[in-house]
């Protein structure tokens, strides 16, 4: 019992101190993730002036718990979905990043004199930066939303996955064995088998569950549930060689997708500040004055390196995929800390006995410093960014903004691309799907039949083994087989383009049905002992019945058409009555061009004009798209509309020109929350289409100010000529054949455009 009260004393002391220092962060409008860390030092065994809390082992614990909420607050906030629709920005960050840091890392540790091995664990342990606490310093200054913060955190989701592969492959290289790339590829491989299984399974499963179920939840159940499917996915994670945060990170992901995913963030935001909360506390407690004292010159240097080395590293990522100076800096202060996976790779270097004992406080240390930088670091990107614009040569200035033009341009997929990304998608997933079904059949349906069935016939129990397995893989097996309607044009096309073409085209055919043999052949081999020969020739057979099943189809089609349902459910529900935002996300999501809200004060410079006196275009190169006062919703408001005070206006128009505008207004931006809560609707007939300019078309060679869009209460956001692209175009531009146009408008209206009637 008096242990027990230890504990309660404990957590009493931690909150309260965090409470106070809470307080006292707000007063100086500091990042609260500061004040825990302080408040941690304060109560931690190295600080004697107040009480100092007794079983760390089961505050650790508790903040393993804060671990986990928070990843899984992640999940329902960053969807696998959105992991794709940044592109292959983050991508090639993360990519720059951790190889470029690891490498530094590992020069320096050498340099230090510490040894190889510990060298390629500082390495390992400096690429990795903290989700945790760029999440909750992008909560404190209220950033979430913003192009950068979208960036960082896929950056910090793969660098999850890149801690994994590093947790099996750091003790093969520590203890000496030879390095195989082989137990890379497994670990790879396995990584992926599990990721793709389980969010395929998810998501068939939980949004049905949630959307027959919703009458009987209220708040209460429904948090219930959502925590014990994220443990029950941590548990599971666990058993299968993960991490808990990766599982509840996971599960997080699944729920996301789901309609009461929103619901879900709101219930579980009090837990997560809680056990958030006593995990930042739990970090500051590992402070310690003397290890600081006697090891800084190493943490210093560390410290340096983390700050501004990672920050260039990744800015330099950032930039090469093709964004600005402002937005590479932003994301390169937001990752320029070390994370909470550091800790792990250092405590897995001390078990395995490579490392000197102090490297883990040293690691602590330089976590701590750079936790108390990144807020400001964060804070400072813009003006240093504004800073080195002015400062830049004109030339040079150009030569960026044609390269991230270059970069940023619409690449229309060509045939073979399209078709290669089709077929890889479904090969995929079914595989994985269908090595699942058998790895569960052999694991747990045949002993269970053989010893349910021990006193019949073994070609009968083998029978009916594999008949089961067989009716569960069919509708998957026919998912591997098929080729869809709306692939068959670009096939078809492929074939009559050119005889090359063939080839590659009976190629993948022969690959997905050799693949669906293979699948039955294992298990006809796991079942009897016939010859080779004949049990092939069965699978074959099956292959064909298949084929020409109209039964099997029919049950794919619903187990796909549900999966989709399910996985769309979200994006369905908040954009049914949103087709301007909806149409603009999903084709403009790559390029540089933004649809921004504002809130006009009353001050403003605009009230009282109509839009054609303001000269938006003209000054900041900005459009007004839509505008909000009250109730009413004006969609592509014309030139004579008045701008009145309050009046939620919604521009579209590039990063920097948004950058102009927004200094102008003087008004804080509107995240997309906020401006969901007060859209109460938007004119359905209003939305974003394409049309091509034809040889024959009148808009050939036309201007752009002359072509009539705006008599038809028409909006042209963007225009695609080749490899390039031309956004938010200006008055003057001319229209050439195979222009693809982008506008906004009621579709009528577009047609009349399209073929100037």
């Amino acid at each position: 019992m008096e242990e027990e009260l230890h504990l309660v004393n404990d957590l009493a002391l931690i909150l309260i101190s965090a409470g106070i220092m809470t307080l006292i962060f707000k007063k100086l409008k500091q990042p609260l993730v500061l004040g825990y860390i302080v408040a941690g030092f304060l109560v931690g065994p190295h600080f004697d002036f107040f009480p100092t809390v007794i079983e760390k082992v089961s505050v650790s614990e508790w903040s393993e718990i804060g671990i986990i909420f928070l990843l899984f607050a992640l999940g329902l906030e960053f969807s696998f979905k959105k992991l794709f629709s940044v592109g292959s920005t983050a991508f090639i960050t993360a990519g720059c990043e951790i190889l470029l840091t690891f490498s530094i890392g590992a020069l320096v540790g050498y340099l230090l004199g510490w040894t190889m091995i510990e060298s390629i664990f500082l390495g390992g342990m400096l690429s990795m930066s903290s989700t945790t606490i760029v999440i909750k310093a992008f909560d404190d200054l209220k950033l979430k939303g913003e192009k950068f913060a979208d960036i960082s955190l896929v950056v910090l989701i793969i660098q999850d996955l890149v801690a994994i592969l590093m947790l099996v492959l750091l003790p093969t290289i520590a203890t000496g064995k030879n390095f195989e790339g082989s137990e890379l590829i497994f670990s790879i491989l396995k990584m992926v088998f599990f990721l793709v299984l389980w969010f395929l399974i998810g998501i068939f499963v939980f949004p049905t569950f949630f959307k027959r179920s919703k009458k009987l939840m209220n708040d209460e159940t429904l948090l219930i549930i959502s925590v014990g499917l994220c443990f029950g996915m941590v548990t599971l994670a666990t058993i299968t060689g993960f991490s808990s945060a990766f599982g509840a990170f996971i599960m997080g992901s699944i729920l996301g997708e789901t309609a009461e995913g929103e619901h879900i963030e709101h219930n579980l935001k009090s837990i997560k500040d809680l056990f958030g909360a006593i995990f930042f506390v739990s970090v500051g407690m590992m402070v310690d004055p003397n290890i600081l004292a006697e090891y800084w010159l190493p943490i210093l240097i560390l410290s340096l390196i983390t700050i501004f080395g990672k920050t260039l590293v990744s800015a330099f990522g950032v930039m090469i995929a093709g964004k600005n100076i402002k937005i590479a800096l932003q994301t390169g202060f937001s990752l320029a800390q070390v994370g909470e996976f550091a800790f792990i790779i250092a405590g897995l270097g001390n078990t395995l006995g490579v490392m000197s004992p102090q490297i883990y406080p040293i690691i602590v240390a330089v976590s701590v410093i750079t936790t108390f930088t990144t807020p400001y670091g964060i804070r400072l990107a813009s003006p240093i960014a504004n800073f080195i614009d002015r400062k830049l040569p004109r030339k040079l200035k150009d030569k960026l903004d044609r390269y991230a033009q270059r970069q940023n341009s619409v690449n229309l997929e060509s045939d073979w691309k399209k078709l290669i990304k089709y077929y890889a998608v479904r090969i995929i997933i079914y595989s994985i799907l269908l090595d699942a079904i058998f790895i569960a059949a052999v694991k747990w349906l045949y002993p269970f039949m053989n010893e349910q069935l021990s006193d019949w016939n073994h070609i009968v129990v083998g029978i009916i083994n594999f008949l089961i397995t067989i009716l569960v893989m069919a509708p998957f097996l026919r998912g591997l087989l098929i080729q869809k309607k709306d692939i068959r044009p670009t096939v078809l096309k492929l074939w009559n383009d050119s005889r090359f073409n063939r080839g590659g085209i009976v190629a993948f055919t022969l690959l997905r049905y050799f693949l669906a043999t293979g699948f039955i052949t294992l298990a006809l081999f796991k079942t009897f002992d016939w010859n080779a020969w004949v049990i092939i020739l069965i699978a074959i057979s099956l292959v064909i019945i298949l084929v020409l099943s109209s039964r099997t189809l029919k049950r794919f089609s619903r187990i796909e058409q549900q999966f989709i349902t399910n996985l769309n459910s979200k994006d369905n529900e908040g954009n049914e009555n949103k087709p301007i935002r909806k149409g603009f996300n999903e084709n403009f999501k790559e390029h540089d061009i933004e649809l921004t809200p504002y809130i006009v004060p009353a001050t403003s410079e605009l009230v009282g004009f109509k839009i054609k006196e303001l000269n938006l275009r003209q000054r900041f190169g900005i459009n007004i798209v839509k505008i909000d006062r009250g109730k009413l919703h004006i969609n592509l408001p014309s030139g004579d509309e008045r701008i009145y005070p309050g009046d939620r206006i919604l521009t579209i128009g590039t990063e920097k020109q948004k950058s102009v505008f927004t200094e102008f207004m003087k008004q804080q931006e509107i995240n997309d929350a906020q401006l969901e809560q007060k859209e109460d609707d938007e004119n359905s007939n209003v939305t974003l289409e394409s049309f091509v300019i034809e040889e024959k078309s009148p808009l050939n060679g036309k201007i752009l100010k002359d072509c009539g869009a705006r008599d038809l209460g028409c909006m042209i956001v963007g225009i695609d000529r080749g490899l390039d692209s031309f956004m938010n175009p200006d008055p003057s531009f001319v229209f050439e054949t195979d222009d693809v146009v982008w506008v906004v408008g009621n579709k009528s209206d577009i047609q009349k455009l399209c073929y100037h009637e």
